[in-house]
C-alpha cells in the first residue's frame, strides 16, 4: 500500500467523521432518529480503514499494531450497534462512550511511538487523544443525560474523531519507515 492511498483514507474517513458530526449538530432532533444507524456507519467505515491500512502497510508504518487493534474494536462495536436497535437505543452512551475512551487511548499511546522516532507534530496526537479519553469517560458518568445534549455531544465528538483521522492522514507520510 502507498503512502498517498494511505493519506487518501485516513482523510476521507475524517471528513466523514467530520459530516456525521455537523449533520448532529445542525439538526439534533432528526439525528436522534438515526443516530444509533448514522454511528454504526460511521465507526464501521473507520474500523475498516484503520484495519486496510494496517494490512497494507504493518512493515512500514510506525506504531501499526495500534490502528490494527483500533481498527478492530471500533469494527465489533459498530457490528453490535448496527445489529442490535432496541438494546443499541438504550446502551449508546455506554458503547459511544467505549469507542471514543479506547479510540483516545490508543492514540496516546501511539503518539509516544510518534515522539520516539522524532515526528514533529506528535503532541497533537497526544492531545487528541487525551480529549477522547476524556469524552468517552465522561459520557459514563452521566449516560441517560437529555437526549437533546446526547446528539449535541456525538456531534462535537464526531468532529473531534474525524479531526483526529484527518491529522492522522496529514501527518502519516511522517510515520512510513
Amino acid at each position: 500500500m502507498n503512502k498517498t492511498f494511505s493519506r487518501v483514507l485516513w482523510v476521507i474517513a475524517g471528513i466523514l467523521l467530520v459530516i456525521a458530526g455537523i449533520i448532529c449538530l445542525r439538526n439534533p432532533d432528526v439525528a436522534l432518529g438515526s443516530l444509533s444507524l448514522m454511528l454504526g456507519i460511521t465507526m464501521l467505515f473507520s474500523g475498516i480503514v484503520d484495519i486496510v491500512i494496517f494490512a497494507g502497510a504493518h512493515n512500514y508504518v510506525a506504531g501499526s499494531g495500534w490502528f490494527l487493534l483500533d481498527g478492530i474494536v471500533t469494527v465489533l462495536l459498530s457490528l453490535f450497534v448496527l445489529c442490535n436497535d432496541l438494546f443499541t437505543a438504550i446502551a449508546l452512551p455506554f458503547i459511544f462512550g467505549m469507542w471514543l475512551l479506547f479510540s483516545g487511548i490508543a492514540k496516546f499511546v501511539n503518539s509516544f511511538d510518534l515522539q520516539r522516532l522524532g515526528v514533529r507534530g506528535w503532541g497533537w496526537f497526544t492531545a487528541l487523544g487525551v480529549l477522547l479519553a476524556v469524552a468517552g469517560f465522561v459520557s459514563f458518568l452521566s449516560p441517560m443525560a437529555s437526549i437533546f445534549a446526547m446528539a449535541v455531544i456525538v456531534g462535537m465528538l464526531l468532529i473531534i474523531q474525524g479531526i483526529a483521522f484527518i491529522v492522522r492522514g496529514c501527518f502519516s507520510s511522517r510515520l512510513w519507515l
